[in-house]
């Protein structure tokens, strides 16, 4: 009998964290067979996740009406459901907790995405949402902009878990990764302990391929017959390898970071890695393989988290072998490529607008959410 592929990826070092959240998968124990079937050692949300799960879901009519005899504001209501699925969810993932030492069993919850551009209002949500929930396997969401970077170093010296998310350029990493050592710096000057914060920096795929491709389609219609004849095969051989490219260069650059003397001083005094997160991992394009931002980027200290539909495609047929370190020169050279004239594609520029587009696909649904539950407690609320 062959193995589920998805079982084997832990021995490379990598964890595989599932990109879903529903009471339903709570309730059902859909959420605990996974764990053991599948491995999945963490979860992850978002407001595009729990829009999808509340919008029309019975399931969680009966909390509506609570917060509504409650007196609760609208708001209100929709936090006391979802963390209240965030605690389960850390209670089924405590074993894994406390099994790999609080290397993995963490659920991630974003902060309000309306507020990705004011530091102090991150800040303040980060350390309520984590102080409301109440479990030590939590962690907050903050994106990697630069309001978010010192929300991320304040959270982290108050020793609060951290998922660094909508990293998309390399120095936005390296950003993320710097920050998350200042903070611990911080707390060890503070002389608190530094072992059990864990923080993670995730790295976003198949947005940056969607966005490459499309730019490179529109060329080629417009390649005269006077240009090179094998332009258009140049272009071409980019498309759907510029994302995989871009993260095998987020890890060199994180090896690089656990090998400064600030680091090396930090782990003496017991800290963790922050591992890079693989995110948007589901294949955009359906002439591309559906995991090959699993079996190109698995690797040591890092996660990848899947929607359930890449988790079942990759239990059937993904090819898992250590590929991250594989390939690199070629990775600096395909993005070294973009540069030259004839291809002119500015990864700066493509960087800057899936970060707009990143946090308005958050925005977008919370704000929707918050309508629908307005509606909802319109509905339910007594005559």
């Amino acid at each position: 009998m062959v193995s589920n592929p998805l079982l084997t990826i832990k021995d490379y070092g990598q964890s595989i964290w599932m990109d879903n959240l529903t009471r339903d998968l709570i309730k059902s124990g859909q959420l605990k067979d996974m764990i053991s079937s599948r491995g999945i050692r963490g979860i992850t949300s978002n407001p595009a996740i729990f829009e999808k799960a509340i919008k029309g879901n019975a399931l969680y009519d009966a909390d509506i009406e609570a917060g509504i005899r409650a007196g609760l504001p609208v708001q209100k209501i929709y936090e006391s459901l979802i963390f209240e699925d965030i605690r389960n969810a850390c209670d089924i993932f405590r074993p894994i907790y406390e099994e790999s030492g609080g290397l993995d069993g963490y659920v991630s919850i974003e902060v309000p995405p309306t507020i990705a551009d004011d530091t102090e209002a991150t800040i303040k949500e980060a350390r309520r949402y984590y102080q409301e929930i109440g479990r030590e396997n939590v962690m907050i969401k903050i994106p990697g902009t630069l309001s978010g970077s010192p929300a991320v170093k304040q959270v982290i010296t108050e020793g609060i878990n951290v998922n660094v998310t909508l990293l998309f350029a390399v120095k936005s990493y390296e950003t993320a990764a710097w920050a998350y050592i200042e903070g611990l710096e911080a707390r060890v000057n503070q002389g608190e302990d530094i072992s059990k914060i864990a923080s993670v920096a995730s790295f976003f795929l198949s947005r940056i391929d969607t966005n490459v491709d499309e730019t490179i389609d529109e060329r080629i219609k417009t390649i005269g017959s006077t240009e090179s004849p094998n332009l258009k095969a140049r272009l071409q051989a980019i498309k759907g390898k510029v994302a995989i490219a871009n993260a095998k260069i987020a890890y060199q650059k994180y090896k690089e970071i656990i090998q400064h003397e600030r680091w090396k001083a930090l782990a003496e005094k017991g800290a963790n890695v922050q591992r890079l997160l693989w995110a948007s991992t589901s294949t955009k394009n359906p002439e591309y393989n559906d995991v090959m931002y699993v079996n190109e980027l698995v690797g040591l200290d890092t996660v990848n988290t899947l929607p359930p539909a890449t988790i079942e495609a990759c239990s059937d047929h993904c090819d898992i072998a250590n590929r991250l370190e594989t390939g690199v020169e070629e990775a600096y050279s395909l993005i070294e490529s973009l540069k030259e004239p004839d291809i002119n594609i500015n990864l700066d520029q493509v960087m800057n607008t899936v970060l707009d587009e990143g946090i308005d696909k958050f925005v977008q649904p919370f704000q929707s959410l918050m309508s629908s539950m307005e509606e909802k407690v319109k509905q339910l609320a007594p005559a």
